[in-house]
């Protein structure tokens, strides 16, 4: 009997660690295309420098971006940074970037250095962002990364791959994130540990590059080890200016095998809202609505991109805040804020009351910016959900997408944004 065929991921590796035929829990030695990291770098550099090394292999292909903790609140952090880079500029890293740049994930995308087919290893758990444009974006420890920082090469179990075959489209007002939400609540937290998420169907090719992001980004919220979009027409155009790397695509061999195989309807799907205390606990809008909202947060590596913030300013527009919510608006990188500047969805949004903090992590890692107070609850864009995850542990966070986030900041609680859209928009 012929063996299967091989998906996206084991083609990866295989080209990355030179085994022919890498195996679901074959332990490989791979050398990987692209590193990156943040504010955490610190730690990396701590793990690098306990190793006794002193050089980094190809600087060309390592970056750091500056996004948890800027501009830094304490002399820690402050000083993390100034080590930051310090390790920057004496190993020769070509690409660093300082804090207000954007969100690392964000910024990697935008700048065309995440390219399809490549293996792309960064310090943080929504790494996996990168699948958007068609590379296996894994994320690993603080002292992984300094290791292969130090050798050019790490270690990985080679992962199962679930297909999730999407199909319709979807109806105004629904969004990739109310996909996702979807999919969490259907798998649970734990539903696809260590496995990688391969997007596919007549559906797939149909969204953006942004949405790509969005269904790939929280694929972490799944357990997955990273999520995957086929390079395709989409993926090629938005490249096409910007990749700063020669690449060539993979794809999954039409016999590959799947661990398992799942379809989801885009077109039966409902606005979700994912109610405080873990990420599965999404229920359709109307379930969530009338609930009080303290704070709506619009930011995030999830959905502050400039396709957001226009849904966000759509519903908004002509509109105010309600007076007792606190609505604070991150773009995810400066040139998400620049874009929104020239549309006029940036004024629309200061008009209707947001306020505006430097493009980063901010109020998701809930380290120094948008703390809750205890009893409220903040409405978010972001990714998680857990008790303390925005700062206090007596707060509570429910996950929605940009258009549920807008309408509930009118309202003063969770609403159906369907109901606050333009006319044109409900068709």
């Amino acid at each position: 009997m012929p063996e299967p065929g091989l998906t996206i991921a084991q083609k990866i590796l295989a080209r990355t660690s030179g085994v022919s035929r890498p195996s679901p829990g074959q332990i490989v030695e791979a050398k990987p295309d692209f590193s990156y990291s943040h504010d955490f770098a610190v730690y990396a550099i701590d793990a690098f420098e306990r190793m006794g090394a002193t050089r980094v292999v190809r600087p060309d292909r390592v970056a750091i971006c500056l996004d948890h903790v800027i501009p830094a609140d304490n002399p820690r952090d402050a000083n993390n940074h100034a080590r930051i880079r310090a390790f920057a500029k004496d190993r020769h890293l070509r690409h660093f970037f300082e804090g207000g740049t954007g969100i690392a994930h964000q910024v990697m995308f935008e700048m065309g250095l995440v390219v399809p087919g490549s293996l792309v290893i960064a310090s943080d758990s929504h790494t996996p962002s990168g699948g958007a444009l068609g590379a296996l974006a894994l994320g690993v420890g603080e002292t992984e990364l300094g290791f292969a920082w130090a050798t050019g090469r790490l270690w990985l179990k080679v992962p199962e791959t679930v297909r999730i075959s999407l199909e319709g489209s979807f109806r105004p007002g629904v969004h990739a994130k109310d996909m996702m939400l979807h999919t969490v609540s259907r798998l649970g937290v734990l539903g696809a540990v260590y496995e990688v998420l391969e997007y596919a169907g007549p559906a797939a090719r149909s969204l953006s590059p942004s949405e790509r992001f969005t269904l790939c980004n929280m694929s972490a919220e799944l357990g997955a080890k990273t999520g995957v979009f086929p390079f395709d027409p989409v993926t090629a155009e938005f490249l096409s200016a910007r990749a700063r790397f020669d690449y060539r695509p993979v794809h999954s061999d039409p016999d590959a095998a799947y661990s398992r195989e799942l379809t989801i309807d885009l077109s039966a799907l409902e606005p979700m809202v994912a109610l405080p205390g873990r990420e599965d606990r999404g229920v359709p809008v109307g379930e969530a609505a009338g609930r009080t909202v303290h704070q709506v947060f619009i930011g995030s590596c999830t959905n502050a991109r400039a396709d957001d913030l226009a849904i966000a300013a759509r519903i908004l527009r002509g509109r105010r805040v309600h007076p007792d919510v606190r609505l604070i608006v991150v773009p995810a990188s400066r040139a998400v804020m620049t874009e929104a500047a020239g549309t006029g969805d940036l004024e629309t949004l200061l008009q209707a009351g947001a306020t505006f903090m430097p493009s980063g992590c901010a109020v998701c890692a809930g380290v120094h910016q948008g703390v809750l107070a205890d009893g409220e609850l903040c409405l978010s864009t972001s990714n998680r959900n857990a008790p303390g995850r925005m700062g206090n542990r007596k707060a509570e966070i429910a996950l929605c997408s940009p258009a549920t986030a807008a309408a509930s900041a009118i309202a003063g609680a969770i609403a159906d944004a369907r109901e606050f859209a333009p006319a044109r928009d409900r068709a």
